[in-house]
């Protein structure tokens, strides 16, 4: 299905290429001269409007070359996939929100957890995204890449929206924004959303969300509060064996592909946030300091073992947190003039987590034994410099330095062998460089060296909390990562804006902290290349089309006789977008995503089915400014997997039942499902 996309994009595009001016305006701000990667980029929030969105956390699938998916319920971080990276829920791809890092270094579930569900998406006015580990502002988490959101400080109107779906889908979201005096404003924005989604068991999703923010003069010069809050609770259906999906039993009993194996899993979460940013410019020199202070929690209850270690009372186990995190962020930005100007840049950042984190064997979300119970603080700390020169009218470079210091100190409740401190530091250098334009195209070369923490658990844990007598070697705080790539820019093509890189990025090791069994994994050394081809079209101010392409090789480069293909890395994926305007009232978009198949075992004997999803969206507009939406996901509804894993052996699926061996645990995708939306605006 991609070929024959990419061949229509092509044929098109020569078709179109010597016709008159057509401006480049749609979802993405990708112009010439406005960034130092062929992969950075902007996401305007025209994109919003255009396409169809099943999820919050899917606001991170318009970042050119990544898919998003879900393999439980949708109050849990969604799972994350690029550049050859299962990012499972964030480790490796930085995410912030207004400048608060949204990442949970030692969390609970998964290092790195980026749970976007708390985002209004209707209140975003951009999203900066960069990958790869070549910009010096972008410490922890950001070696695959990263991605700020902004949201709005004034809204253009003031809205009430509501969307009912199927399957119990309901949304109200509203916004306000008005100018108090003195140039000040404040916007506040409010949802509440219930589904129950496909599943047997119903998901009970109840979210409630608020934002209120004040804030004085501009971007460049002003200052802007920020009030968040973010509280939901759902029961989840976690992966199943995939042979049960196919024989439609379980031991002798009816099994239907949207049923579950444990109706008691599911959590809860809350989110509160304040924070303060200030800028001030004066002459060559521009200052910013920004302030946050996040309570966060979360009760997360899992079972993708079902009754194969327990089979009496089955294998569910809690896992749970309770963080404070305290934040700072400030930096210079300065101009020396001359032959040559030179923008430099100097900044701070750091930032402190306070937690109590926890995990223990339950069922049907009651307590029955702790496995570990852990009392952590951890601090990371980041200096960085950067330094812009532009030499001549078609030259301009960008070198960069950034040392990040880690402490941390573990108090192990349960077991005290696995208590104790750690630190480590790192430096990272970074460099950029642009050649052009020439004939409307840029040349660009990228190099960098990042790194990724390590849970804190597991840099002091020497024992295994399930069983005393076995020890585990400790992990390093930091990993090393190496970046580069080459790129190219475009707009040779009247009306068409085209992006082109091939990159590769290497990890010392893949070492991760399994929460899910409180004990430490040591990876070996990774190497992943590839390549992404991005295009913006408007062949026409009435059509606008988007088409994103990625392939990569991600592998180990050790075979320790596993093999060495990466598990769960995703090889190639594409986005295409066709959005036609004004036909009539209407605007209509076209979403397709693909998702290639992937190695599910280092030895690629297990492997995933690829998958391809249309969304489609309609939406009319009325003189008062009123519109009417239509959303439809899974528009063909098509059967697919939004997740699968290797099973880790034998299972169990009823209690004292036989085992039974399958290759594979899949989360089915959901069945199509129709949105409407009315949104009032006054």
């Amino acid at each position: 299905m991609c070929c024959r996309w990419l061949g229509l994009l092509l044929v098109a595009n020569t078709a179109w290429a010597h016709m008159s001016d057509v401006e480049v305006v749609g979802n993405y701000d990708n112009a010439l001269a406005t960034s130092d990667a062929a992969s950075q980029g902007v996401i305007r929030s025209q994109i919003i409007e255009n396409r169809a969105l099943l999820r919050p956390g899917e606001m991170l699938a318009y970042v050119p070359g990544m898919v998003v998916t879900q393999h439980s319920g949708d109050g849990k971080a969604n799972q994350y996939f690029l550049r050859g990276f299962n990012l499972d829920h964030g480790t490796d791809f930085a995410t912030s929100i207004n400048g608060m890092p949204i990442n949970m270094p030692t969390h609970a579930h998964g290092h790195g957890y980026s749970d976007l569900n708390f985002l209004i998406p209707e209140l975003v006015q951009r999203v900066d995204y960069r990958k790869g580990p070549y910009f010096a502002q972008d410490g922890d988490f950001s070696s695959a890449g990263a991605a700020d959101f902004l949201y709005k400080i004034k809204l253009d109107k003031d809205f009430t929206q509501f969307t009912l779906g199927q399957r119990g889908y309901q949304r109200v979201v509203a916004g306000a924004s008005h100018e108090l005096g003195n140039a000040m404003h404040y916007v506040v924005g409010l949802e509440r959303m219930n589904n129950n989604g496909p599943w047997s068991t119903p998901e009970g999703l109840r979210r409630s969300n608020g934002v209120f923010m004040l804030s004085d003069g501009s971007r460049a010069n002003g200052w802007t509060a920020s009030l968040m809050g973010y509280q939901a609770h759902w029961t989840s259906t976690d992966q199943v064996p995939q042979s049960l999906l196919q024989s439609g039993q379980n031991n002798g009993q009816a099994f239907g592909r949207f049923d579950s194996l444990d109706a008691s899993d599911g959590g809860a979460t809350h989110r509160a946030s304040l924070s303060l940013d200030w800028r001030q410019s004066r002459g060559n020199v521009s200052d910013k300091v920004m302030v946050y202070a996040v309570d966060y929690g979360l009760a997360l209850f899992s079972n993708f073992t079902y009754f194969t270690n327990d089979p009496l009372h089955g294998d569910q186990f809690m896992q749970k947190e309770s963080r404070h995190v305290y934040g700072l962020k400030t930096s210079r930005q300065w101009v020396v003039e001359g032959e040559v100007e030179w923008l430099h840049t100097l900044g701070l950042q750091s930032r402190s987590d306070f937690m109590d984190v926890d995990l223990a064997n339950t069922q049907s979300r009651l307590i029955r034994s702790w496995i570990r119970q852990d009392t952590v603080r951890q601090n990371l700390m980041g200096v960085f410099a950067d330094t812009q020169v532009r030499w001549t009218p078609w030259l301009r470079t960008n070198f960069g330095l950034r040392y990040d210091q880690y402490n941390t100190h573990v108090d192990s409740v349960l077991q005290h062998l696995n208590s104790g401190a750690a630190s480590a530091g790192v430096w990272s250098p970074k460099f950029s460089g642009v050649l052009g334009p020439w004939g409307k195209t840029e040349y660009f070369f990228n190099a960098g060296r990042g790194f990724h923490s390590n849970d804190a658990r597991g840099t002091t844990t020497q024992v295994d909390p399930t069983d005393a007598s076995k020890t585990l070697a400790r992990v390093p705080a930091l990993v090393a990562s190496r970046g580069y790539e080459l790129g190219l820019k475009t707009e040779a093509v009247q009306g068409l804006q085209s992006s082109l890189s091939v990159w590769r990025l290497d990890f010392d090791a893949e070492l991760v902290y399994v929460g899910d069994a409180g004990g430490t994994e040591s990876g070996r050394p990774s190497r992943r290349r590839g390549i992404e081809w991005s295009n913006r079209w408007t062949p026409h101010p009435r059509w606008m089309l988007d088409a994103d392409m990625a392939w990569s090789k991600p592998r180990f480069r050790v075979d320790d006789g596993s093999g060495t293909r990466i598990p769960n890395a995703v090889e190639k994926v594409a986005l295409l977008a066709a959005t036609m305007k004004d036909v009539g009232q209407w605007h209509v978009t076209a979403q397709l995503r693909y998702i290639g198949a992937a190695a599910l075992s280092e030895d690629n004997r297990v492997r995933s089915d690829s998958s391809s999803v249309v969304n489609l969206k309609a939406r009319r507009k009325f003189e008062n400014s009123n519109e009417v939406y239509v959303d439809v996901f899974n528009a063909f509804n098509r059967r697919f997997n939004d997740i699968a894993y290797a099973s880790p052996g034998a299972l169990r699926t009823v209690p004292n039942g036989p085992l039974i061996s399958d290759p594979m645990q899949v989360h089915p995708g959901e069945l199509r499902s129709v949105r409407l939306t009315y949104v009032h605006r006054y």
